[in-house]
């Protein structure tokens, strides 16, 4: 374990944003982590701990010490005749894990394959897609605790999931260093192919007979077809969170704009498709100078080569700007901003 000063942190943040830390380390073991906390550095008060930097948009360089958690390994804690409880450390890349339970024939997260980002973001964020969230599968992460240097266990209801959130994205945010995350899958999958347009991504790819690997090529396709590849233009996937309305404030908009993307959740309120009003808003393909909205999907703002972490967070002030003033519906950033 070494410690380096004043390092780019340009490779490290899918958007391709040029920003700079004051210290810098790699974090390979538990024992490197324990290393790292005897040393003059650590103490720096903003400590920012980096997986992929796939969730990240750094407007400003990092007065403080990055840590890049680098740890790995996969293996089977126990199992039942139904399920298997899989380890996985945190520094793993998430779509080889994916791809791992896959070949284990494992089921739970394949609905969930080519999500950029490492393993310990996963519980996070609550990441998810085509109908299936962390929090559906997640057993209980193992994490040490920055202050103290305790080992500390979560289960799932310790970490408050919610839509795109989790304790360690507000209150206890940098102050954990995730190890290792355990999941619940499946040796009797149930498929979920319901949402979005899996079902007619199978038929097209004359998919009869369900696997897990039909299932999780049929995201991989979607997911290549509307989303930009960050090693070609930078960004950070999903920009915002899809909103949650009051039937009443659904009801109303879905007088003035028939047309209207929506989802009944549970509660009685309704989830409105972000990338849909940012569409209908006319930005769609809008660019300010190298700082865009994609042109596939307006979900994703992208960085076509010289943007700043600022240029990006203006873009998107106008987007909730603009999405506001039509809507009278305020979004909300998903991406983690520094």
């Amino acid at each position: 374990m070494t410690v380096t000063s004043n390092v780019s942190l340009q490779p490290f943040n899918t958007f391709g944003i040029q920003a700079s830390c004051r210290y810098f380390t790699e974090i390979n073991s538990i024992n490197d982590l324990q290393e790292l906390q005897k040393e003059p550095a650590f103490m720096q008060p903003l400590k920012l701990i980096l997986g992929g930097g796939s969730n990240l948009l750094l407007t400003k360089d990092v007065d403080g010490i990055v840590i890049k958690n680098n740890l790995k390994g996969i293996s089977i804690v126990s199992q039942t005749e139904d399920y298997v409880l899989v380890k996985c450390a945190a520094g793993e890349v998430w779509h080889n894990f994916v791809m791992w339970t896959i070949g284990q024939n494992l089921g739970g997260l394949e609905n969930l394959s080519l999500i950029p980002g490492c393993t310990g973001a996963s519980p996070m964020q609550n990441i998810g897609a085509y109908g299936v969230e962390i929090k559906d599968t997640f057993h209980e992460l193992e994490a040490i605790d920055m202050k103290t240097g305790e080992l500390v266990r979560f289960d799932n209801n310790a970490c408050k999931f919610g839509y795109r959130e989790s304790v360690f994205k507000r209150d206890y945010k940098d102050r954990y260093f995730i190890a290792s995350v355990t999941f619940k899958l499946s040796k009797k999958p149930v498929y979920h192919i319901e949402y979005g347009a899996i079902k007619q991504q199978l038929d097209a790819m004359g998919i009869t007979e369900l696997s897990l690997r039909a299932i999780s090529d049929a995201v991989i396709h979607i997911r290549r077809s509307k989303l930009p590849d960050p090693a070609v233009i930078g960004n950070a996937g999903s920009f915002f969170k899809n909103p949650e309305v009051s039937a009443e404030k659904y009801n109303s908009l879905k007088e003035s704009f028939p047309n209207l993307v929506a989802y009944p959740l549970e509660n009685g309120s309704y989830k409105l498709a972000a990338g849909w009003l940012i569409e209908q808003s006319g930005l769609k393909g809008y660019r300010a100078g190298d700082a865009g909205v994609h042109t596939l999907q307006a979900l994703v703002l992208v960085n076509y080569g010289k943007a700043s972490g600022k240029d990006i967070y203006n873009l998107s002030t106008h987007v909730l700007q603009t999405v506001s003033q039509k809507f009278g519906v305020e979004l909300e950033r998903e991406v983690n901003i520094i």
